[in-house]
């Protein structure tokens, strides 16, 4: 036991250490180390001689104190500045405190030169020369200039890095919404839910032909939506509001079981919002597969659909069987796992859900912050 439970340690050793260095950026210090030992390398012409002065000399100290305090520098730059001030549209604010971050920066390195000669037992001319060690080019010719440098690098590299996560963000979510149109298809508009629901119209126009006629138009608006609408990234929400009144109203005459359908909407000046296709439908169409089919109590669906500023929430709960727990979650086909994987890719750190699964009782709640969405020309006019 003590063998195994020393060779798992083992296995696991490097992966927690892997883990930990990758939490806290430990593994940047190597190529900081290697950035600043590169200029020195350039200035002094030699890079034995660079790395003697570095390990051996009493000027160390400068090359310490220029690692730390840039280091520091960048860091508080793209994890603070960028996030608080650049990326919320505060131009002003973001280029005053960079520019006193680069300021406080350059002047926090002087010390270090001050600190070698200190150790070497020598004044500043004798250590660096007279005309390396005034205040103009400690301050502007060395680390003002190496500041601007090494934060300009590493935004370049930042920026560099988000695009290419974007890009490839944005490639996963063209396949996912490519996969998730195709099981919505066979899933949701399959030949059973169609011949249902025409059959149903059929017969509604011997008895109701008004009905009939209303029921068709929905029916139609559905198709319309499915095919044509929803191959936008984003369609207006209220389109997909319209969408899911239709379904509702499809459903009941498709089922024509006894239940009891409430869809309560509270949200004005929708126009401007977008929202991706599918997404409000998954758990709508969900709710409709597992109603619970009770002769003798109440089956029923409730909707609640409100709008906040650009925060939209929906709840969603329906009754279940006793016997039909466990399968709610799998949503139409997709699977409760890839609607999340969607959800994450098409609103990452926007959304939260929420569900709740117990015996009678299925409930989702979901929450997402929405853009503004652009339309087209062709779509205003559809």
């Amino acid at each position: 036991m003590t063998g195994l439970s020393s060779s798992m340690y083992k296995s696991t050793f490097p992966t927690r250490m892997a883990g930990w260095f990758q939490k806290y950026k430990l593994h940047h210090i190597p190529f900081w180390i290697g950035y600043n030992y590169l200029w020195w390398v350039v200035a002094m012409g030699n890079p034995f001689t660079a790395a003697n002065n570095i390990l051996f000399t009493p000027l160390a100290s400068k090359f310490i104190f220029y690692l730390v305090f840039q280091t520091l520098a960048v860091y508080f730059n793209l994890y603070y500045l960028i996030p608080k001030f650049l990326e919320k549209g505060h131009f002003v604010t973001y280029i005053l405190c960079l520019l006193a971050t680069i300021a406080v920066t350059a002047s926090l390195i002087v010390p270090g030169y001050h600190l070698g000669a200190y150790i070497a037992g020598m004044t500043l001319d004798e250590l660096y020369g007279k005309a390396n060690h005034n205040l103009i080019h400690m301050v502007v010719g060395g680390p003002l200039s190496s500041t601007i440098a090494v934060i300009t690098l590493a935004m370049s590299i930042k920026l560099t890095k988000n695009w290419l996560q974007t890009r490839q963000r944005q490639q996963a979510l063209e396949k996912e919404k490519l996969e998730t149109e195709l099981n919505f298809l066979k899933y949701q508009f399959n030949p059973h839910f169609l011949f249902n629901s025409i059959n149903s119209i059929f017969f509604l126009i011997h008895k109701d032909p008004d009905v009939a006629s209303a029921s068709l138009a929905k029916f139609s608006e559905l198709l319309r939506h499915q095919l044509y609408e929803c191959n936008d990234h984003e369609i207006p929400l209220s389109k997909e509001i319209t969408y899911l009144e239709n379904f509702i109203e499809l459903e009941k005459l498709r089922q024509n079981e006894n239940i009891r359908v409430t869809f309560e909407l509270e949200s004005t000046g929708t126009e401007p919002l977008g929202i991706a296709p599918f997404i409000l439908m998954t758990f709508l169409e969900n709710a409709f597969k597992h109603v619970s089919k009770h002769h003798h109590e109440p089956n029923w669906i409730d909707i609640k659909l409100s709008l906040t500023g650009q925060k939209l929430d929906f709840w969603i709960a329906n009754s279940t069987s006793a016997d039909g727990n466990g399968e709610v979650v799998n949503y139409g086909g997709i699977g409760l796992k890839n609607v999340r994987r969607r959800l994450d890719l098409i609103y990452p750190g926007k959304y939260e859900l929420r569900i709740n699964d117990e015996p009678g009782h299925f409930e989702v709640h979901f929450t997402v912050m929405l853009e503004i969405v652009v339309l087209n020309q062709e779509a205003q006019i559809a």
